[in-house]
């Protein structure tokens, strides 16, 4: 019954596989997603308010292609710093430096269960669509299920070559990306290939995550 559940669920997930930095998608498409610092736009002055306004502005006019801007929001685990905290007592010279420390303690698990304290992560998702992707993976997919030996070592290599041009097209896009929105003041970095495996792990297990996303 749990592998038949799991078989069905995996059904609903649009991804095939994630290598070399690359989300490779059922549907033919390719992935790249880019994490992103933040900036606090309320704390800049109108001349840099009115700035980062128009690098965004620049940031959309250089693109010629779609790209998804995701927030992730996740309430703080407090409990390692807690503990952090816990460990540090013993060391303390005075009771009165003790006594401060618990008060402390108690005032940031109070704090924190009254209050969702949330983390937020920015990210840009980069797509790349061969043309006719999805004939593409039909095709290849079904020459590798059926075909004759020398057929599938040929479909192989055809996908490897179409994944390839994939990736090197998803870099030479993410660089753009990562170059213009530089001139709002934001930095932008490419997630390997295991940064890539646990962001979506997170997103399709929402028993893990206070806000699960959609990256797709």
């Amino acid at each position: 019954m749990a592998t038949t559940h799991a078989t069905s669920a995996q059904n609903f997930i649009p991804i095939k596989d994630i290598r070399e930095d690359v989300v490779i998608l059922k549907s033919g498409g390719y992935r790249g997603i880019l994490m992103c610092s933040s900036i606090n736009f309320e704390l800049k002055s109108s001349d840099e308010q009115k700035a980062i306004i128009g690098g965004f502005q620049t940031f959309l006019n250089t693109l010629d292609f779609p790209v998804q801007i995701v927030m992730q929001s996740r309430k703080i685990d407090i409990q390692p710093y807690l503990a952090l905290l816990k460990g540090k007592e013993k060391d303390q010279q005075t009771e009165l430096l003790r006594i401060q420390l618990r008060e402390y303690m108690l005032f940031i698990k109070t704090l924190t269960e009254n209050t969702n304290i949330m983390t937020k992560e920015f990210y840009i998702v980069v797509p790349y669509a061969p043309e006719g992707a999805k004939e593409i993976t039909h095709m290849f997919t079904g020459l590798l299920g059926h075909g004759t030996s020398g057929e599938k070592k040929t479909a192989e290599a055809n996908a490897e070559a179409v994944f390839e041009e994939a990736r090197v097209q998803l870099r030479q896009r993410m660089e753009l990306v990562a170059s213009s929105i530089s001139a709002t003041g934001v930095r932008a970095v490419p997630l390997g290939t295991e940064e890539l495996i646990e962001l979506y792990f997170r997103s399709f297990n929402p028993g893990e995550v206070d806000d699960p996303i959609r990256l797709s």
